[in-house]
């Protein structure tokens, strides 16, 4: 294990600090928010704005990166979404919050996008798996480290800010100060979100389904919170009990889908989620602590159903295909993240009261619903004929050359390109909705890797 972690200690050292950071930003802002009367659809537009942001990053960071290197990119990156974190106590406006967020949001998703470009490089085909083990065991938990820094300032106060200021500022050294080659170039992949839909509507729904109601969810949870009572230390730990959920769901209800059928055990967490939905609100009016529970139980069926969505749009594609299709899944839950901030808070506003989990719980139900009619159209693959599960957190299309499912080489990182102008081989749609990838991808020309 040592062995493993030693190459890139330096790196799962800056992804935790920028976790951190990003945890509290992700709790703290809507809090500061409502003490600032905002309004829940002002709110609603911040969270919007976050994911917005972030899809453009997933997007454009290859061109940044393939203007500048990875090491500029990461730290003008970093010192962004370090200065944007104190620009919010500063102007505390709703017309000012709302492009921080999506500047935020650009800036993190490529700051993952390199963080993971340069894992998988430092990763060799025996220790990916690894590798990709102890990065999402630290999404899954360090979030919630961040999220409990709250609980040590008022988030009435300039402290809070500048505290995730510096944790993003220090996450920046490892990798400015490093002496090891950057990663090679990165690839550009083309995104088809309708050829993902052909090949698994359920996997494509499910991305879907997750943004509309957990993009809802980190953006309006803590409004929720505090409109049931709870103190800003009470907000810390209920969001922190929804990650920890997240993170002990992940592997037991992964590891039943290679069993059975994925669909059931996603059938099963979105029931699950539903359930617990409805009844948040319900346990909120008449049995505060209730919430604490409530957290726990919808972090562990509503979190791991990206990651079984993924899942099970890989069992359709070949190995060759599992960056593209990581890559249009991080995209369609980008595009219902953007969706469901705005939709749930504006339920909020019309109705007076607040309808964030009779929202999510009306997502799932829907996609409940599909779930159902697809499974009776269309059978399930062997259990022989599908990949492993593999935990997956939404972080940036980088990702999917680290998963140990895929057969990219660990030195040619691919990463959606579809939005820009660059040179993309043009890809063949044979028209079959069970195949694989059939794309044949072109290398974008990129300056040699830069060396610190």
């Amino acid at each position: 294990m040592i062995q493993v972690v030693a190459p890139v200690g330096a790196l799962l050292a800056s992804v935790a600090l920028l976790l951190m950071g990003n945890g509290l930003q992700g709790t703290l802002l809507p809090i500061r928010a409502e003490i600032e009367t905002f309004g829940p659809v002002a709110i609603g537009v911040m969270g919007s704005a976050y994911y917005l942001g972030f899809a453009l990053g997933c997007l454009y960071g290859p061109v940044v990166v393939g203007r500048v290197g990875h090491i500029r990119t990461f730290t003008a990156a970093a010192a962004l979404a370090s200065t944007v974190a104190l620009a919010h106590a500063m102007i505390t406006e709703p017309w000012a919050w709302w492009p921080f967020r999506a500047m935020t949001g650009f800036a993190f998703a490529i700051l993952y996008m390199v963080i993971e470009s340069w894992l998988n490089e430092r990763a060799s085909n025996e220790t990916r798996g690894t590798v990709m083990s102890i990065y999402t065991v630290i999404n899954l938990t360090v979030i919630m480290a961040g999220q409990m820094l709250l609980t040590v300032y008022d988030p009435a106060s300039f402290a809070p800010f500048a505290l995730a200021s510096i944790l993003v500022s220090l996450a920046a050294l490892p990798v400015a100060l490093t002496t090891a080659l950057a990663p090679a170039p990165l690839r550009s992949t083309k995104i088809r979100l309708m050829r993902l839909y052909r090949i698994s509507p359920v996997g494509f729904m499910g991305a879907f389904a997750v943004g509309l109601g957990n993009g809802a969810f980190w953006s309006l949870a803590p409004v929720f919170a505090t409109g049931s009572g709870l103190t800003v230390n009470g907000v810390a730990t209920f969001m922190s009990l929804v990650v920890l959920g997240g993170a002990i769901g992940q592997y037991p209800l992964g590891k039943l889908s290679d069993r059975t059928d994925r669909r059931r055990v996603i059938l099963g967490a979105t029931i699950g989620v539903c359930a617990t939905a409805a009844l948040l609100p319900v346990v909120a009016g008449l049995f505060a602590p209730g919430l604490y529970v409530g957290a726990f139980l919808f972090g562990l069926t509503a979190m791991p159903v990206y990651a079984l969505s993924v899942a099970h749009m890989n069992d359709f594609v070949e190995p060759d295909g599992f960056v593209e299709a990581s890559s249009g899944m991080l995209m369609v839950f980008a595009i219902g993240a953007i969706a469901g901030p705005m939709i749930a808070s504006w339920a909020t506003g019309i109705a007076d009261a607040d309808l964030l989990f009779p929202y999510i719980a009306v997502v799932y139900l829907g996609f409940t619903g599909f779930v159902v009619v697809r499974m009776r159209a269309r059978a399930a693959p062997a259990p022989e004929d599908r990949p492993d599960f593999v935990a997956t957190p939404g972080t940036s299309p980088a990702l999917g050359a680290l998963d140990p499912r895929s057969d990219a080489e660990p030195h040619a990182t691919d990463v959606a390109a579809a939005a820009h102008g660059e040179s993309v081989a043009a890809a063949r749609d044979d028209g079959d909705p069970t195949a694989g990838n059939a794309t044949d991808r072109g290398m974008v020309s990129r300056p040699p890797p830069e060396q610190s």
